[in-house]
């Protein structure tokens, strides 16, 4: 067969630079994409922050007070939030830069600006840290050291060691961490545990939830009421008192209940996590790109305008481009300003695109923002990818780690979609909602007698939700509430 030329004809999808990018912005949240700005201002000499613009911005939000709101009508008013006729689709490069300039959208009726979008944390220091600390601060020997030390790595964050003692001497021994001739024994080990479970917080080193309330009753004295009791409560019915079968305590201790009562009381003062009082947790930070407000009746929702840095065309780089030189340094002028305008319209597409499935958002859940989470409707990505004629994956994007600022708190835009259950009259509620339903019922049940899975079931039916006993019970692990027999109390 001789070579031949053939010329076909077709379409496909390409992914273009430029397109890469504008979806990498997208999924960023806002903290990363604090650093890609930054990292796009310190690589191209053709961006720069505009100040100028913001406070500008801020001054036409005020003579404007009503622009962005979503009205009665749900209906939304972006104003100037939305508009990009100043960006040329082509980004030709002899376009003036001065309409080449990010300034997200500013208002001054978001919430106070000395607001605290800080999670705080209790301390930065480990427990293991805090251990090892009073540990130096002891004189032990050399070998009972190193057995302290690689008990208090097995102890976890609860404060509890869930590994036994003759693991502990195997791995002592097999590893050689002591470094004697003599073989590590469990009373040595125990000897050292013993001397761990004096340190702070009290009750740490505990193997077992019994151990760690008696070693915290033991920093009492005979002078405080109810103690003796609430040791022997402990020590001789803990059983009893896990399954929370005070019948049988009554009858076996041959207290009064009231009397009991008070007993309770004193050990449910008692803290079964002591390792918690030493919190490994660093200070966490929500920077919400989104801030949604009721001013006179009407929802307002608008871009955090802190968020990120305001850009725009470094003008005096931008001056220095000689449109017929083909030179190195024009070449290298002629491409940063072609990558800041796609830089630029990236992110202003951005925006547009997390104002307009916020405000999407906003409009299908008005219930929760006026009545709370009770009145959360079913939603999913393809009603609201639907509404504002987009892919599911790009509402994905946007909806992963974005924040809403709201007067209920801070939630994460995923957080607003739920799946729906039936109900009776043929309509539909949330999962939210249920689950919002259920911890209602809970808080206010008789602690004396607690409302099973069935018994929330069969209240929900009255309500006209229809839930199965199952799915009851997946939503109440969910939200880490624990089964009816290990919530009641005597009073």
């Amino acid at each position: 067969m001789k070579p031949s030329l053939q010329l076909k004809i077709g379409q496909s999808l390409t992914m273009t630079p430029q397109l890469q990018q504008a979806i990498r912005l997208l999924q960023l949240s806002s903290l990363d994409l604090q650093n890609e700005i930054q990292e796009a201002l310190e690589s191209n000499p053709m961006l720069e922050t505009n100040e100028e613009a913001h406070e500008e911005s801020d001054a036409s939000h005020k003579d404007n007070p009503d622009n962005g709101q979503l009205n009665d009508a749900s209906e939304l008013d972006t104003g100037e939030a939305l508009k990009s006729d100043s960006i040329d689709k082509d980004l030709a490069v002899d376009t003036q830069w001065e309409d080449w300039q990010y300034s997200p959208p500013s208002g001054s009726s978001r919430p106070d600006d000395d607001r605290d979008f800080e999670y705080q944390g209790e301390t930065s220091e480990s427990l293991q840290d805090h251990l090892i600390w009073q540990l130096n601060m002891t004189p032990l020997s050399e070998r009972d050291k190193a057995i302290a030390m690689v008990l208090i790595d097995e102890i976890d964050e609860e404060g509890y060691i869930r590994i036994s003692l003759e693991d502990i001497a195997a791995q002592l021994n097999e590893d050689g961490i002591v470094d004697l001739e003599e073989q590590v024994e469990i009373s040595e080990i125990e000897a050292v545990l013993h001397f761990i479970q004096t340190f702070d917080p009290i009750g740490v080193g505990a193997r077992t939830l019994k151990e760690c309330l008696e070693l915290q009753l033991k920093q009492f004295s005979e002078e405080v009421p109810f103690w003796l009791e609430a040791k022997e409560l402990v020590e001789q019915h803990f059983d009893a008192l896990a399954s929370r079968n005070f019948k049988q305590i009554l009858k076996q201790t041959k207290w009064p209940e009231d009397f009991l009562k008070e007993v309770m009381i004193f050990v449910q003062r008692l803290n079964p996590r002591p390792g918690n009082l030493i919190a490994s947790t660093q200070s966490e930070y929500v920077i919400p790109d989104v801030f949604v407000s009721k001013k006179n009746g009407r929802w307002l929702v608008e871009l955090n305008p802190d968020s990120a840095p305001k850009l725009r065309i470094n003008s005096n780089y931008a001056s220095l481009i000689k449109r017929a030189d083909s030179s190195s340094d024009n070449t290298f002028l002629k491409n940063n300003l072609q990558e800041a305008k796609w830089f630029i319209k990236s992110l202003q597409s951005r925006n547009e695109t997390l104002l307009k499935v916020a405000t999407s958002i906003v409009e299908k859940q008005i219930g929760f923002f006026e009545l709370g989470e009770e009145a959360m409707k079913p939603l999913v990505l393809s009603d609201i990818a639907e509404e504002v004629e987009m892919h599911e994956s790009t509402v994905s994007r946007v909806t992963t780690q974005k924040f809403m600022h709201t007067p209920k708190g801070i939630y994460e835009l995923k957080y607003f979609f739920s799946s729906h259950v039936s109900t009776a009259a043929g309509g539909e509620c949330s999962s939210t909602a249920i689950r919002a339903l259920i911890k209602k019922l809970v808080a206010a049940e008789n602690r004396q007698k607690p409302l099973s899975d069935n018994k929330i079931a069969t209240l929900l039916k009255e309500q006209g939700i229809n839930v199965a006993r199952r799915t009851i019970a997946k939503y109440r692990e969910a939200m880490n509430i624990p089964p009816s027999n290990e919530r009641k109390a005597l009073m």
